[in-house]
């Protein structure tokens, strides 16, 4: 597989609130091609309504937010290569793996491992969970090395029920959320998108940077389409919110994800995410028609 641009990732209180700081800004590699997709699915017409929309959870959308997530995490549009990803990336959470950053030291790579042996006892992976409830909290690869990231890659290669349980962790934390919170909210496509990927760099917890500590601060400017008020103000504000976020680290200082790419769709009214789309990330552009 190709080696990835890995941007540095929030901070370990942002994804699991419970466990103490340990972050530090991750050195990036070397940024890769344009990346060119085509999506399937029928666009809805028109963008002045996203709620009239429907959801991010339509399939064809859904794939759009992975190709658009993967862009900014991974420098691609090839969000399925990114199951056998694993890395240290040196920014204070131990390895880094899978479709959505999954990490050894914040605990959410424990909790798929555990579905994952749930589900099939005797998997590659299994004999790790020891030692990925030591690391917990913590950079270290104690337990791990040197046989970890090999028998990840080879999990996610040839065994379909790891790359399920990979989906199902992806929907139950992030995903599945964000959609939820979106229709709540009575915003459309690119407003439950904008939720999603906050909540996949931030996570949900109590700090001032989590997600629903960004809506809050959104929703001091701005009424959510839900409470009356109008789609597009509101979802500049919850963008605003957003970047505030992002730029109490160091390590989130470059905003394009959210500057060059979910405000480029706002400012041409394109509520839906209907394609063709056009982006950058990190200066460099992307496609999807």
């Amino acid at each position: 597989m190709e080696t990835p641009h890995i941007p540095p990732r929030t901070n370990v209180t942002s994804r699991r609130t419970l466990l103490a700081f340990i972050g530090a800004a991750a050195v990036a590699g070397p940024i890769i091609a344009t990346q060119t997709a085509t999506a399937t699915g029928t666009s809805s017409r028109g963008a002045s309504s996203g709620a009239a929309a429907g959801g991010l959870d339509d399939p064809a959308k859904k794939e759009i937010a992975m190709q658009i997530v993967c862009s900014a995490e991974n420098s691609s549009l090839e969000w399925k290569k990114q199951y056998r990803y694993c890395e240290d990336i040196d920014d204070g959470r131990g390895y880094t793996a899978g479709i959505i950053g999954f990490c050894s030291g914040t605990g959410d790579m424990l909790d798929l491992v555990e579905l994952y042996t749930k589900r099939k006892p005797n998997n590659i992976l299994a004999k790790y969970l020891p030692a990925l409830r030591r690391v917990d909290g913590s950079d270290s690869h104690e337990g791990l090395d040197p046989n970890f990231k090999p028998d990840w890659e080879r999990a996610a290669d040839s065994d379909p029920e790891f790359r399920k349980a990979q989906d199902d962790e992806r929907d139950r934390v992030y995903f599945n959320p964000a959609v939820k919170q979106g229709k709540t909210d009575g915003v459309g496509v690119l407003g439950q998108f904008a939720y999603y990927d906050a909540i996949v760099m931030h996570g949900d917890g109590g700090d001032s940077t989590s997600f629903s500590n960004i809506r809050k601060r959104a929703l001091r400017s701005a009424k959510t389409p839900a409470q009356g008020g109008d789609e597009v103000k509101y979802l500049n504000a919850f963008l605003d919110a957003r970047v505030w976020a992002m730029k109490q680290e160091e390590a989130h200082e470059d905003t394009s994800r959210v500057d060059t790419a979910q405000r480029v769709f706002l400012k041409k009214g394109n509520l839906s995410l209907k394609t063709p789309l056009d982006w950058k990330v990190y200066g460099e552009p992307y496609h999807i028609g």
